[in-house]
C-alpha cells in the first residue's frame, strides 16, 4: 500500500485521480440520480395503480352485490378481473367463481380461477385459488386434474384442508383407502374443531 507522507503528496495523487476518471465519476453519479427518480416515479405509478384499482373494484363489486347477479354487473366484474394483472383482479375473480358456484355453472367458476393464478405471486393467495380450484374440480369430475391442483396448496395452515379435499376425490375416484389416509393425514394436522369434526364424520362414513 503507498503511504503519502505530505498533504500535497496526497492532494495530487486526488487530483490525478479525478483528472483520470472525473468523466466516469460524473456519469456514475448522472446514472445513479437517473435511476433514484426512475425508481420514485415507478413507485409513485404503482401507488397510484393500485389506489385506482382498489377503488374500481369496490366500485365493481358494490355494483354486483347491488343488482344481486345482474348480467350487466357480472359483466363488469368480469372485464375488471381481466384487465387488472394484480391482487384486486384475483380478488374479482374469485367473488365471480363464487357467483359460478352457487348458480352450478362450474366450468365458469374454473375460467376464473384459471385467470386469477397467472394474476398474483402471492403464495397465500395462490393456495387459495388452487385449493378453490380443486373443489370446483372435483365438481366437474376432473379428479386427477384435482388432485394435481392439490398439489400447488402450500403451506402448513393448509394441510388440513386440503386433505380433506384431497380424500373427496380419491373417494370419488373409488380409491376408499386412500381417502382414509388423506383424512387421516388432515386429523393429524391438528385443524381447528369444526374441520375435526367433518374429517371423523368422514372417516365414520367410509366405515359404516
Amino acid at each position: 500500500m503507498e503511504v503519502y507522507t505530505t498533504e500535497n503528496e496526497q492532494v495530487d495523487v486526488l487530483r490525478r485521480f479525478f483528472a483520470e476518471n472525473g468523466k466516469a465519476l460524473a456519469v456514475g453519479v448522472v446514472l445513479g440520480i437517473i435511476a433514484l427518480g426512475g425508481w420514485r416515479y415507478w413507485q409513485s405509478h404503482q401507488d397510484k395503480a393500485m389506489a385506482e384499482a382498489s377503488a374500481s373494484f369496490q366500485q365493481a363489486t358494490n355494483a354486483m352485490a347491488a343488482g344481486d347477479g345482474k348480467t350487466q354487473n357480472i359483466s363488469e366484474l368480469e372485464k375488471f378481473a381481466q384487465s387488472n394483472n394484480n391482487n384486486y383482479g384475483v380478488f374479482a375473480a374469485l367473488q365471480l367463481a363464487d357467483h359460478f358456484i352457487d348458480a352450478k355453472d362450474f366450468a365458469n367458476a374454473d375460467k376464473q380461477l384459471t385467470q386469477a393464478l397467472s394474476q398474483t405471486k402471492d403464495e397465500n393467495l395462490l393456495s387459495l385459488v388452487n385449493f378453490r380450484l380443486a373443489r370446483v374440480q372435483i365438481q366437474e369430475n376432473q379428479l386427477d386434474q384435482a388432485l394435481k391442483t392439490l398439489d400447488n396448496v402450500k403451506g402448513s395452515g393448509w394441510t388440513a384442508m386440503q386433505q380433506s379435499v384431497r380424500g373427496d376425490a380419491l373417494l370419488a375416484k373409488g380409491d376408499t383407502k386412500g381417502a382414509s389416509d388423506a383424512y387421516s393425514k388432515g386429523l393429524a394436522a391438528n385443524p381447528d374443531q369444526t374441520l375435526q369434526s367433518l374429517l371423523r364424520m368422514k372417516l365414520n362414513n367410509l366405515s359404516s
